[in-house]
């Protein structure tokens, strides 16, 4: 298993593998054959970004059979998915702020996070599971209340593209079996979500093959798998952290508009 980092080093962004208390600098993303700089410096030394910029990225709803389940929502055969503007991506210890015209609801929805590797269009199942590069820990912050301010047209853009509402990080970790995960988020310290990747009704390599009949993925993009029970909204000055193990604990705090 590797992690990958992104972080800021003598003024410039850089690509890292993460060794312990060290990150050793590459040339280019980790999907696109880099090469070490030779430079490895500590960890505590640098300011962490976001792991990655993706041209993509994308969130799948009603994808977990609890979920599913305790709404009453018929389970889908393909995948119900929208689009967060890339924008709205933030790093690990960033504040989310809701827009300064937004006085709603504000909720985390702890997520895995899928990054393609490979170019993909219209691919096979076994193709999509080889084209993943690796996985992190997303929260797919909703302004619940845009959602349905208009009853005639059900806003999934504008309630989770807004600036901030798309946490990613702290890394990106590789080797990992997805159906071994378990997605947990901690508002203020306490846990209020704890479901395990397996329940998945549509798993990545099936979302990612149907997916690619439509939408040509590409390297770096990012695909969020969906949340499950347990997302809550945030008051200013509450602490999120979604953790995955093997992958990291991303945190943020939730800041007055």
């Amino acid at each position: 298993m590797s992690l990958w980092v992104r972080c800021m080093h003598a003024d410039a962004a850089w690509f890292g593998l993460l060794d312990g208390p060290s990150v050793a600098l590459y040339d280019a993303a980790p999907w696109a054959a880099p090469n070490p700089t030779g430079v490895v410096v500590a960890l505590e030394s640098v300011t962490l970004l976001a792991p990655l910029e993706p041209g993509k990225f994308l969130g799948l709803w009603n994808n977990y059979h609890a979920m599913a389940a305790k709404q009453g929502n018929a389970i889908p055969a393909e995948p119900l998915y929208f689009l967060k503007a890339a924008s709205s991506i933030v790093a690990h210890e960033a504040d989310i702020r809701p827009p300064s015209s937004y006085a709603g609801r504000t909720i985390y929805e702890g997520e895995l996070g899928v990054v393609i590797g490979q170019t993909m269009r219209d691919v096979d199942e076994a193709t999509a599971e080889a084209g993943i590069f690796g996985y992190t820990c997303v929260n797919d912050v909703t302004a619940l209340d845009l959602l349905t301010a208009d009853p005639s047209f059900p806003q999934w853009a504008r309630a989770k593209g807004c600036d901030t509402y798309g946490p990613v990080g702290p890394a990106i970790a590789t080797g990992l079996d997805w159906r071994d995960l378990t997605i947990r988020a901690r508002l203020g310290g306490r846990e209020r979500q704890n479901y395990p990747a397996s329940d998945m009704i549509l798993p990545p390599p099936r979302f990612i093959s149907q997916i690619s009949r439509e939408m040509t993925l590409h390297p770096g993009d990012l695909i969020a798998c969906g949340t499950s029970l347990g997302a809550l909204p945030m008051r200013p000055g509450m602490v999120i952290e979604i953790e995955i193990d093997g992958i990291g604990v991303l945190r943020n705090t939730m800041a007055a508009a």
